[in-house]
């Protein structure tokens, strides 16, 4: 069933004694608001634990395979399209690098039009037709959208779910830790310790941290991707359970603590998105603690009073 209605939604997680999210242009720290020294997660960590959950609790059988996941070869998910729809002779010969691109790429069919050898071949009904079969088998793509033009091209794909950056509540503290390997890698840095055999390494932690991040799910999208009903509570489902199947030693303690999702009547919504995540205030209960546990906050959830066309869902917290 297609999505008829537009949402907008907040998730708050917190991280105990771990890294959300490192930096690894800052040698892995936590990343943090350089002016404010807010901390930050990006949008890209959350999504990556929303495909593994996904990916975990469907076992990656169609239609909630994974487009993006570690190791993946995306032009080879893209043959299978071609193939799929019939097509598979317009790839059984491309190969990946500049091949591909030239047979199929997008440069190419532009340059054909001008030209009286124009390889017909290819055209953009067949890579709306692969466009749609990626749409239907993967997950992530109907979701969250992908530049699927890599060469072998099936298109692009604006995904209806949209995420923010996550940002602290308040200010974070990042720690240094020194951690200690009872052991060495080669027989060579055993024989300059005597035996000792130790190797020295670095952690970073935030020792407590509130996140926010904002969301929204638009219908218009939804209906061009097959986004559907079923897929949205499965969105849902992974928001508040990513974390506790994507434990950690390096993240500590990471844990949904809320969920809230606000529901409009119409497919083009019915309130603009600020107003409705203003009403949801994390806040420590007092001003002058240093934040170490969830139960130094309070979140005041103002649902009284909804613009008209708007209610107000919880689905954590």
């Amino acid at each position: 069933m297609s999505l008829n209605n537009r949402y907008d939604f907040v998730l708050l997680f917190d991280v105990k004694d771990g890294n959300p999210n490192g930096d690894p242009d800052a040698g892995n720290l936590p990343r943090v608001d350089a002016e404010t020294g807010f901390g930050l997660v990006t949008d890209v960590c959350l999504k990556r634990k929303v495909r593994n959950f996904v990916g975990l609790v469907k076992e990656e059988q169609p239609p909630f395979e994974i487009y993006v996941k570690e190791k993946a070869i995306l032009n080879n998910q893209h043959k299978r399209a071609y193939v799929a729809i019939g097509a598979g002779d317009l790839v059984g010969e491309a190969a990946e690098g500049d091949k591909a691109a030239d047979l199929l790429g997008e440069a190419k069919e532009e340059k054909a039009k001008k030209s009286k050898t124009k390889d017909k071949r290819i055209g953009g009904d067949k890579v709306g037709e692969a466009r749609d079969w990626m749409c239907k088998n993967f997950f992530d793509v109907r979701t969250f959208g992908a530049v699927m033009s890599t060469g072998i091209n099936c298109g692009q794909v604006r995904g209806p779910v949209q995420m923010t950056f996550a940002r602290s509540i308040d200010r974070i503290a990042t720690l240094e830790h020194s951690i200690t390997r009872m052991a060495v890698a080669t027989e060579a840095e055993a024989e300059k310790q005597d035996g000792d055999n130790r190797t020295m390494g670095r952690k970073f932690t935030v020792p407590y941290g509130l996140y926010a991040a904002h969301g929204f799910v638009s219908a218009h999208l939804a209906r061009q991707t097959g986004f559907s009903v079923d897929d949205l509570e499965l969105l849902w489902q992974s928001l508040a359970n990513m974390f506790e199947h994507d434990r950690a030693a390096a993240r500590g303690e990471m844990t949904t603590r809320g969920l809230y999702v606000f529901e409009h009547e119409s497919a083009l919504g019915n309130a603009q998105a600020h107003t409705l995540f203003e009403r949801i205030q994390p806040k420590l209960k007092n001003e002058a603690t240093i934040p170490r546990n969830f139960a130094d906050y309070t979140v005041q959830v103002d649902d009284s009073n909804l613009p008209t066309g708007v209610r107000l869902l919880r689905k954590v917290g």
